[in-house]
């Protein structure tokens, strides 16, 4: 078996969103080179703004795909090693749960919510990162807890993620230069597309009804488009 195939029985969609972060992150040092004060900072505000970070200002002025490319560019190193290998460890528990194409989906709308969000409660910041569609995916497990209620495996690992989405959160209270409306927003668009794509038939409770998608569903809607209304 050669490493394509080994990819392709693992989980491709996470290490394929790993490479991109990464090529993304090579492409800024080449391009823009070390401007910051230190290599633990390589990026100027006019680097950040320049290579697609989300900005309240410029998506108002009709930049929407800055909505979208952010959960793709990383401020320093330590900020894309971090994300990196907490995708790596999570993703690939997300993508044996609910398969490749739904945790694709999931990473992309937790990352598009996560910025709506941002950009809704704090319309004159500059913000980047990952983050924002790693919380969907935490998100994910969790509705997957309410969604397969007599798993206790699953339940097990949802309670573990929970607290620790609990403690992020706590420290992002306290911390400088964390948006935490960022991560709330990606966890709640975690929680509700998961429950509208549901996951493989395998995992499915009969006992599941049609509302929890209907729900899924408006929380998607509402949660992005709601939000975009107003801004």
């Amino acid at each position: 078996m050669n490493v394509w195939q080994r990819i392709r029985r693992g989980s491709p969609v996470t290490v394929g969103l790993i490479i991109i972060n990464v090529l993304v992150f090579l492409w800024m040092l080449f391009e823009f080179g070390i401007q910051g004060i230190s290599l633990a900072s390589p990026f100027s505000v006019q680097s950040l703004d320049e290579s697609g970070a989300l900005s309240g200002t410029a998506v108002q002025a009709g930049e929407w795909w800055r909505l979208i490319t952010p959960m793709f560019i990383h401020v320093t190193f330590e900020h894309i090693a971090l994300n990196m290998i907490t995708l790596y460890f999570l993703g690939r528990y997300v993508e044996m749960t609910f398969g490749h194409w739904r945790t694709l989906v999931i990473y992309l709308v937790s990352g598009f919510t996560g910025n709506v969000w941002s950009m809704f409660f704090h319309p004159e910041g500059l913000s980047a990162g990952a983050s924002t569609a790693i919380f969907g995916l935490f998100g994910a497990f969790i509705a997957l807890d309410v969604i397969e209620q007599n798993n206790p495996a699953i339940h097990a690992i949802a309670r573990q993620f929970s607290i620790l989405v609990v403690v992020n959160l706590v420290f992002d209270i306290f911390a400088v230069g964390i948006d935490i409306w960022g991560h709330i927003g990606g966890l709640i668009g975690g929680i509700a597309v998961a429950f509208l794509l549901s996951v493989p038939k395998r995992y499915n409770n009969p006992a599941v009804s049609r509302w929890l998608r209907v729900v899924g569903l408006i929380g998607v809607v509402v949660a992005n488009f709601g939000l975009i209304r107003l801004f």
